[in-house]
C-alpha cells in the first residue's frame, strides 16, 4: 500500500516507464531516467529538491 500521496497535477511515478521498485529496504523506489534510488517516490524527491515537477515523466 502506498501511503505517499501525490497532488493531482504531479506526475504519478507508478505510471512512468522510468520508475522501478528496488530490493533495498532503505531505498525502495528508483528512477532510471535520473539514475537514483530513494525512500520517497522520485517525483516527490525531484519536487522537494528543485521546486519543479518531474520533467522526465514518460507514461507507460
Amino acid at each position: 500500500m502506498n501511503t505517499q500521496q501525490n497532488p493531482p497535477n504531479r506526475p504519478n511515478c507508478f505510471n512512468c516507464r522510468n520508475f522501478y521498485i528496488t530490493y533495498e529496504s532503505s531505498h525502495p523506489y528508483g528512477c532510471r531516467a535520473m539514475g537514483f534510488k530513494a525512500k520517497k517516490l522520485p517525483s516527490l524527491v525531484v519536487f522537494e529538491s528543485s521546486g519543479l515537477e518531474c520533467q522526465l515523466f514518460a507514461r507507460k
